[in-house]
């Protein structure tokens, strides 16, 4: 049963948490398992966090039926889809479509962080490093190594983790593979997307699509919300410009929600079984304030310093942290919770990690453990 939507104008729907909750889910493909292929899943989730190699298939294991790493990663080898920094100035695995729009509509932002380098650039002529940076990658794919070395050798007083930094933020760089694909390894070297996919990336597009396919991924969402997921700023405008077209709600807190109209909002007592998600799902990442998918308490406790760790949701909500480690043949996932869980809750908890490890590992025995791996020093 979808959740009542009815309101007026000076009084919008209140969305409780839950079902902003049981609404994200349902878009994340979280509520149940989604038929759809991986590239028409990565289109819709509007791209995968891949600042590790391995978190975009287990992204979509928790998401897709019968997932097969072998899809993904072949896709990456046909070029279909492609790793390249763009939203929040992070590493994504983006479809070639979406990756020839959505970096230009976040370059400007790509460029603005150079301000945070300018001392160790003083003297470099940008426009030059781009065209020397954009001549050597297509050559051939380079190295992160050797690109700074060419780079360090028109500037030498430059600061050289600057110079690489200044070539990715100024040219829209790919990972190219075998980097990033099932089961192989290969070093970071780069390209430009253009140049790996063939063709030309789009002008600047206006926000709005972006804005409307957001809230069809992430929604209901506020203006924040969107800029936290997009690392934009200044989105306002388009969410006035779109205001006609969208539904608003306010969550318990009073912010104004934008939503399509036709978009699903479950009922907010629909079960939601668990899911194990990779370190940094955009789930996790996708709005301002993510209460409705991680409770206060544990806010920052899926990970200690620069160290994070998977998550599990658990009636919705992150409660628990998980890690695998294998000893010989047998793959040992260990579940971390961060409340006290009931019988039943552990038994779904261990039959979906079965699931898992059967499906996103090669190991011949499988072990799901309940214990303590994470010291939070509360």
């Amino acid at each position: 049963m979808a959740a009542k939507t009815h309101r007026t104008a000076a009084h919008p729907t209140v969305l409780s948490t839950r079902a902003l909750n049981r609404a994200t889910l349902d878009r994340q493909l979280l509520l149940r398992r989604s038929a759809m292929s991986a590239k028409d899943a990565v289109a819709h989730l509007l791209g995968l966090q891949a600042q590790n190699t391995k978190p975009p298939y287990f992204q979509l294991y928790a998401r897709l039926t019968d997932f097969d790493p072998g899809e993904l990663s072949g896709l990456m080898e046909s070029r279909e889809v492609v790793r390249i920094v763009t939203l929040r100035s992070t590493l994504h695995t983006h479809t070639a479509d979406d990756a020839l729009t959505l970096r230009p509509l976040v370059q400007a932002a790509r460029e603005r962080e150079l301000k945070n380098f300018r001392r160790g650039l003083e003297g470099v002529d940008l426009d030059r490093l781009a065209a020397v940076a954009e001549e050597l990658v297509v050559e051939r794919p380079r190295p992160v190594k050797e690109l700074r070395e060419e780079l360090l050798a028109h500037w030498p007083d430059a600061d050289p983790l600057a110079l690489t930094v200044a070539a990715r933020c100024l040219l829209p760089l790919v990972q190219v593979t075998p980097r990033g694909m099932w089961g192989r390894s290969g070093q970071v070297a780069l390209t430009t997307v253009e140049h790996w996919l063939g063709r030309p990336a789009e002008p600047v597009p206006a926000p709005d699509a972006t804005v409307l396919r957001y809230l069809g991924a992430f929604g209901p969402a506020s203006v924040m919300d969107f800029q936290a997921w997009a690392g934009l700023t200044r989105t306002k405008e388009v969410f006035e410009r779109l205001r006609p077209r969208l539904l608003t709600f306010r969550d318990e807190r009073g912010v104004e929600l934008f939503d399509l109209p036709d978009a699903p909002r479950p009922d907010p007592g629909t079960p939601a079984p668990p899911r194990f998600l990779p370190e940094f799902d955009n789930l996790l990442l996708g709005h301002a304030d993510r209460t409705r998918v991680i409770p206060a308490v544990n806010k920052g406790r899926n990970g200690v310093g620069n160290q994070a760790y998977g998550s599990v949701l658990i009636d919705g909500f992150f409660d628990a942290v998980w890690r695998v480690e294998r000893q010989g043949g047998t793959a040992i996932l260990t579940v971390q919770p961060l409340r006290n869980l009931v019988r039943d809750e552990r038994a779904e908890i261990t039959e979906e990690a079965a699931r898992m490890l059967a499906a996103m590992t090669d190991a011949t025995d499988h072990d799901v453990r309940f214990g303590t791996f994470l010291d939070y020093g509360d």
